[in-house]
C-alpha cells in the first residue's frame, strides 16, 4: 500500500514553506504536497490518486483568488470523502468560517498565525481516527 499524503495549498509561497518543513519534520512517513492554488491543489489530489497514493490531509488558505478556502476544502471532500480538512486563515470572515465548519467543508480552523503544535495535534488525531476506520496501524 502507497503511502499517505498531506497536501497545503495556500497564495503564499511562505506560508507553504512552513507548513511544508513542520509536516514533513513531524510526519516524515507522508509525502506532504504543496499547490498556490485551488485549481493546482485539486490537480494534485487527482494525480496522486491515480498513481494510488492515499490522500489524508488537505490543509487550505481561506482567501485565495478564483476559489475561496471552504470551496476548494468542499470539492476536495467530494472527491475523497475520508479526508481531514484543515482551514487556514489571516483575514476571515467569521460567518464564512462558521459556515465551513458547519457544513463540514472544513474539520477544524486555525488562525495564522498558527500554533504548530496545535496544528500536529489536531491532524494526529484526525489520522489517528482514520487508520482505526481502516483497522490498519499508523503509517508514522
Amino acid at each position: 500500500m502507497k503511502k499517505g499524503v498531506i497536501l497545503c495549498v495556500d497564495d503564499e509561497p511562505s506560508v507553504l514553506i512552513a507548513l511544508r518543513d513542520q509536516l514533513k519534520k513531524h510526519y516524515p512517513a507522508y509525502l506532504v504536497e504543496i499547490a498556490e492554488s485551488a485549481a493546482e491543489g485539486l490537480d494534485i489530489l487527482d494525480e496522486i490518486a491515480a498513481e494510488g497514493w492515499i490522500p489524508l490531509v488537505v490543509i487550505s488558505d481561506f482567501i485565495m483568488p478564483s476559489m475561496n478556502g471552504d470551496a476548494f476544502l468542499s470539492a476536495a471532500r467530494k472527491l475523497f470523502p475520508h479526508i481531514i480538512t484543515v482551514l487556514l486563515s489571516g483575514q476571515g470572515n467569521e460567518a464564512s468560517i462558521h459556515s465551513a465548519l458547519a457544513t463540514g467543508s472544513a474539520n477544524h480552523f486555525f488562525s495564522k498565525p498558527w500554533e504548530a503544535t496545535d496544528l500536529m495535534r489536531c491532524i494526529d488525531a484526525g489520522l489517528d481516527e482514520f487508520w482505526r476506520k481502516m483497522g490498519n496501524d499508523h503509517a508514522d
